[in-house]
Parts: structure tokens; C-alpha cells; sequence
């Protein structure tokens, strides 16, 4: 009697569960893919910064108020040619000072398939050392930008003038007995040296300045004595200071 009370479930019953069992599974699929492809997304922004700043510098690496952290382009004064440049010395650079990318973001600097050049999906990043690095393994594109323009980077203006310590300017007859200069990476893996007189009002200019640390030397000439000063060069910075010399010499 026991045994003849227990129903079976009918075809329609068992065509139900099956379905709600697939909605449930295919929900479930949908939910974990959408949690993978952020977690890629966000992996991927993450290498595109580190990127960045190991071509342009980290801005928020400061000491005594000054930025100290210019990347590639501090060093070398040029954009990266690719990715490769920024692991490998590109062609015996003495100012190449890499590499500048965290161990984690790199495996091999010597394999074509290193890790940082990949994103989250296995796509190649790209880049060809303009002021853009871009992903597409996610079917879209996701981009870092260096910078505004490369101009930002490698055109920089470094302005000055000089006085006494009577706060007066060389003048003409004083003027030549000066001389500014400022070293700074060529961007062929050297360093260049710029040498500029001042106007009779003590002002000089330098143009066409890359990012980064550089070295401003002045030199009188009549004592052979020699003043250093060390510059920071942000993007797109009109770089100016104001110089004054302890004594009274014009």
C-alpha cells in the first residue's frame, strides 16, 4: 500500500526543473565571466599605468617638492622606439639607466612574448612611441595616455635670470663674461651641452627641453668661478628661476 502512494514526476514536471536548472546555470556562467572580464579590465589599466609611467615618470614620486621620477624619456630624452626599449638598452645608450618597468609587470627582457607587452587577454599592447599605449584583448579598445602631446614631453622651455647680490642686472658691458649651461639627454643615448649667453637684462632661454633632471651650470667667466643648479622639468612646464650671486661683481 506504502509503495503504490509514491508518484513519479510527469514529463512536464521534469521538463521544467531541466529548464530552471539551465537559467540557473546560464545566469551563474554570465555572472562569473562578467566578474573574469572586470578583474581583466581592471588588471590591464593597472599595466597600462605602470606603462606609462616607466616611459614618462610617476608624478607622484616627489622629494623636497620636486618631481624626481622621469622614466625613459628622463633618461634618454626621446620616446621609446617600442615596449622593448623600456627592459633593453636600445643601442648602447650610456644615459640608459632601466630597466624601468617592476619585476612584476616583466618576465624575460630578452623574449618577444614578455609578459608586460601582453594584456589580461593574451593580446599584444600596442604601441609604436607616440603618447598612446592601447589594449584590445577585450574586444575594445583601452587606452593610457602618456601625456597630452608629445610636446609636453620633449619641448619644454627653461627661462632664467641673473643679478648680483645688489639685485642688478650684468648690463652690457658684463653680459659676456656669463655663460649658462644646461646638460641634458639628446635622445640618441648622450648627453648634450647648451651653452647660451644672457641679454644685458640677464635673461636667457632655453627651448626644445625634455623632461627630466638636468644640470644648469653658470659660469663667470673672469674667476672661473661656477654655480650649479639642479632642475626638474615637468610636462609641459615653462621652467623659470631667478638667480641671484653673493657678491658684487658689476
Amino acid at each position: 500500500m506504502f509503495l503504490n502512494n509514491i508518484k513519479g514526476y510527469s514529463l512536464f514536471e521534469m521538463i521544467i526543473v531541466i529548464v530552471i536548472i539551465s537559467v540557473l546555470t546560464t545566469i551563474t556562467l554570465k555572472s562569473l565571466k562578467t566578474s573574469s572580464d572586470i578583474n581583466r579590465v581592471e588588471k590591464t589599466k593597472e599595466e597600462l599605468l605602470q606603462l606609462a609611467y616607466s616611459i614618462a615618470g610617476n608624478p607622484n614620486v616627489v622629494s623636497a617638492g620636486k618631481r624626481t621620477d622621469f622614466g625613459y624619456i628622463g633618461d634618454i630624452g626621446a620616446l621609446p622606439a617600442n615596449l622593448d626599449a623600456l627592459v633593453q638598452n636600445p643601442g648602447g645608450y650610456t644615459t640608459w639607466n632601466g630597466p624601468y618597468l617592476k619585476d612584476d609587470y616583466y618576465l624575460s627582457a630578452a623574449s618577444s612574448e614578455s609578459e608586460f607587452k601582453i594584456d589580461a587577454w593574451g593580446t599584444a599592447y600596442t604601441f609604436s612611441g607616440s603618447i598612446t599605449i592601447s589594449s584590445t584583448g577585450s574586444g575594445s579598445s583601452i587606452t593610457q595616455k602618456i601625456a597630452n602631446s608629445s610636446n609636453d614631453l620633449l619641448l619644454n622651455e627653461i627661462s632664467a635670470v641673473i643679478t648680483d647680490i645688489n639685485n642688478s642686472p650684468p648690463g652690457t658691458t658684463y653680459k659676456d663674461s656669463l655663460r649658462f649651461i644646461l646638460s641634458y639627454p639628446n635622445g640618441t643615448g648622450s648627453t648634450t651641452n647648451k651653452s647660451l649667453t644672457p641679454s644685458r637684462n640677464g635673461f636667457i632661454q632655453f627651448d626644445s627641453i625634455p623632461i627630466g633632471i638636468h644640470t644648469l651650470k653658470i659660469a663667470y667667466i673672469p674667476t672661473a668661478d661656477t654655480l650649479t643648479r639642479i632642475i626638474s622639468v615637468a610636462p609641459g612646464q615653462n621652467y623659470y628661476t631667478e638667480i641671484q650671486l653673493n657678491e658684487d661683481l658689476w
